[in-house]
């Protein structure tokens, strides 16, 4: 029998938080793979606004403006 727990939206961030710092305090191994995976996130991140700001989507650059036809 599975457990159904629902949760909706600042609860679930709450709980994803706390689950994120309880496994980076008990399992040691895991916090030089999360430092590394935020600074490859933050980097990524910074790149596409740059890009974005720099080189930003053209109207003209569009194929389909409205692909589902609504």
């Amino acid at each position: 029998m599975a457990l159904k727990v629902s949760m909706k939206g600042t609860t679930s961030l709450i709980v994803a938080a706390v689950v994120v710092a309880v496994v980076l305090l008990l399992l040691p191994a895991y916090r030089l793979f999360f430092g590394i995976s935020v600074l490859i996130g933050i980097a990524v991140a910074g790149i596409l606004y740059l890009r974005n700001k720099y080189f930003p989507v053209k109207e003209e650059d569009l194929d389909n403006k409205r692909p589902l036809g609504l």
